[in-house]
């Protein structure tokens, strides 16, 4: 039972109007759902991915304008990292990220170049060079960054928690994941084919309080399987083994079960499929609001109680 890699991450925005702006006029990332989180209707789901909407490509927020901002500590994914095709397209960011004001300092990770930086509500990304690696994603064709240098998926999440002896033995002994070494005190772990897309890099820090998530935190990562019957395999694995488990909940777009690793970070691990062109379009994922078919009867209430996002003046 082998996982597939990253799936998604789903972080928190409190403008949703400017992280799409951010997202898609900036990083050139396409979004392709535009809906709701489905257990709090009043706040967008967004989801930003490939041209297609690939899975392990997916940046998702949920807005929550109410909140503050996080609280920054252990117990939570602390970094985002991003794949780009080359040492060249590292050089090209850095030039795009500080015209539209993001302040860039270079970083390492398991001995590939990146560029470290922040957006606008603090949410904390790289951009790793993933050169030698199978690079995800099919760029998006009309977006603002050219295909050579677009943002092909996600590379890796950084933990940071108050133990690393419990996070690496659920990762490894429970999760199936592989140790891959250390750089700068950073634990590195990979699953499935591992390199870009793959890696899980665990930062300990017992010092910190734990994180208080608000805007520009992440709430969740989620992990890939191809099929419903890998998925059922695995929430029956973790049952079986003690860990607390959701069951199996239909999110229309994937299926998907979560569960909390000991350091307090939320795990997710998702179907593959059916996708985002299930219900509309692939020509025009994201341009509506997009509700599953049981939250569908209630869409002029939930329209209602949703900000319009504002329009933008970019592709």
């Amino acid at each position: 039972m082998d996982l597939g890699g990253l799936h998604h991450l789903t972080a928190v925005t409190a403008d949703a109007s400017r992280n799409v702006a951010f997202y898609v006029d900036v990083l050139g990332l396409r979004l392709v759902k535009k809906t709701v989180n489905q257990d709090d209707v009043s706040a967008y789901h967004l989801f930003y991915a490939d041209e297609l909407g690939s899975a392990g490509t997916e940046v998702t927020f949920f807005e929550w304008a109410h909140m503050a901002p996080t609280a920054r500590g252990a117990g939570a994914v602390t970094t985002t990292g991003l794949q780009v095709p080359g040492a060249a397209s590292l050089e090209y960011w850095a030039e795009r990220l500080a015209m539209h004001g993001r302040a860039t300092h270079p970083v390492r990770r398991a001995g590939r170049a990146g560029l470290a930086f922040e957006d606008p509500e603090g949410q904390r990304l790289e951009l790793i060079d993933a050169t030698g690696g199978s690079l995800g994603g099919t760029p998006r064709r009309d977006g603002p960054v050219p295909v050579e240098h677009a943002i092909r998926g996600l590379h890796l999440v950084e933990l940071t928690v108050g133990r690393l002896d419990w996070t690496a033995r659920m990762l490894t002994e429970l999760m199936g994941f592989r140790a891959a070494g250390d750089e700068d005190g950073v634990a590195l772990f990979e699953t499935g084919p591992g390199g870009p897309g793959s890696e899980v890099h665990v930062r300990e820090r017992p010092e910190l309080p734990r994180e208080q998530l608000g805007y520009g935190g992440v709430h969740h990562v989620a992990f890939r399987v191809a099929n419903d019957e890998e998925h059922a395999a695995w929430r029956e694995r973790l049952a079986t083994l003690g860990v607390p488990v959701t069951p199996v909940i239909d999110r229309f777009y994937f299926k998907s079960i979560y569960f909390r690793e000991p350091g307090g970070v939320l795990y997710e691990i998702a179907t593959d499929g059916p996708g985002f062109a299930t219900d509309e379009d692939p020509a025009h994922l994201g341009e509506a609001l997009a509700l599953p078919p049981f939250l569908e009867p209630r869409r002029a209430q939930i329209e209602r109680g949703l900000k319009p996002i504002a329009p933008r003046s970019g592709p």
